[in-house]
């Protein structure tokens, strides 16, 4: 009994170091990476992976390379980078909100930017460059809205998740009054409000990577004072921590993130609550490895999911919220059951 007592510890011990954590990181990577060739291989052309990297190092013309570099290749590099702020901005609000089943559309953050998105779409078609900082506006206002109806002497996980569809709700509600007065509109929303990559290129890329990096390598840079936040208010403001400014610097960092998924991709669910969970499961709670972890893991499973909306009944392609929602929605009752 006692041998097994110390094996069991060992093995603790072993998932708890770095060696572990960065294995499981390297593990993501090979994951992530083969998502992205498979993603470029798939098709009505089929491309072997020799090919994909001779297209992409050389500069031959030829239908490949069209299809390669003008139609998968930037489609992919969306999927991945719209994966990425989702699973940050998810994992972000679990730590700020010390609650796994907190994520950027089950709280409404996403609706909020969802709002603003189909507002100026709907209203302002021809303003559509301000889709980004419109979403920005529209997430950040959702978050400081379920932030002050949640607040009560601090926050608590069940007021954060009432709050947020709450929130949600309504903001559902004002969406779906805009597409039935303005029905004769809504053909430019309906895939904003399904989530899909469909027809993305390179400038959807240019639109999205800036606010990828710097969310990113902000998030990153106060992942010791997420590791602070998650231990409660009163721990982190005894060791110094401006609990209630750096949960707001941290909210915005996940709103940009949110916001910029939201504009070049639509709605999509359940990203940033199952990806950062799944991290978190297998290397612990130290944000210094779970936000780069679900950084990874976001891209890739977004990647495969995409690759999966628009080959799984081809010629037809559906939206890739679809997949998303189809593998989350279990996902997050599974979590909703275990938290009970």
């Amino acid at each position: 009994m006692a041998i097994r007592t110390i094996k069991t510890e060992e093995k603790r011990n072993f998932k708890d170091s770095s060696r572990w954590k960065i294995f499981i990181l390297l593990i993501f990577t090979i994951f992530t990476v083969a998502a992205f060739f498979i993603s470029n291989a798939v098709g009505t052309m089929k491309i072997s992976v020799p090919d994909i990297v001779h297209t992409l190092f050389n500069k031959e013309e030829g239908p490949m390379r069209q299809v390669i570099w003008n139609i998968r290749l930037p489609r992919t590099i969306v999927a991945g980078l719209v994966g990425t702020n989702l699973a940050v901005s998810g994992c972000i609000l679990q730590g700020v909100m010390r609650n796994p089943l907190a994520d950027p559309h089950i709280i409404g953050i996403s609706s909020g930017a969802g709002l603003a998105g189909i507002i100026i779409l709907i209203l302002f078609p021809q303003l559509s460059y301000l889709v980004p900082p419109a979403a920005f506006i529209g997430a950040m206002g959702a978050a400081i809205l379920i932030y002050m109806l949640a607040w009560k002497g601090g926050i608590q996980p069940l007021r954060v998740i009432l709050a947020g569809v709450a929130v949600s709700s309504l903001l559902s509600a004002l969406i779906s009054g805009l597409l039935v007065f303005y029905s004769d509109r809504v053909s430019g929303a309906l895939m904003f409000m399904s989530g899909g990559l469909s027809a993305r290129s390179w400038p959807h890329v240019r639109m999205i990577l800036p606010y990828t990096i710097i969310g990113c390598i902000a998030a990153f840079i106060m992942s010791e004072k997420q590791n602070i936040l998650v231990l409660g208010d009163d721990t982190a403001r005894g060791l110094g921590l401006n609990v209630e400014t750096d949960r707001m610097i941290l909210t915005a960092i996940a709103a940009v993130l949110a916001a910029s998924s939201v504009s070049v991709a639509g709605l999509l669910g359940f990203i940033g609550l199952i990806v950062p969970h799944t991290v978190r499961l297998l290397i612990g709670s130290d944000h210094k490895y779970l936000i780069p972890g679900s950084a990874i893991l976001g891209a890739g499973l977004l990647i495969l999911s995409d690759t999966l909306a628009r080959t799984m009944f081809s010629p037809q392609e559906i939206p890739v919220g679809v997949i998303t929602a189809t593998l989350g929605a279990p996902f997050f009752l599974y979590l909703l059951r275990r938290e009970r």
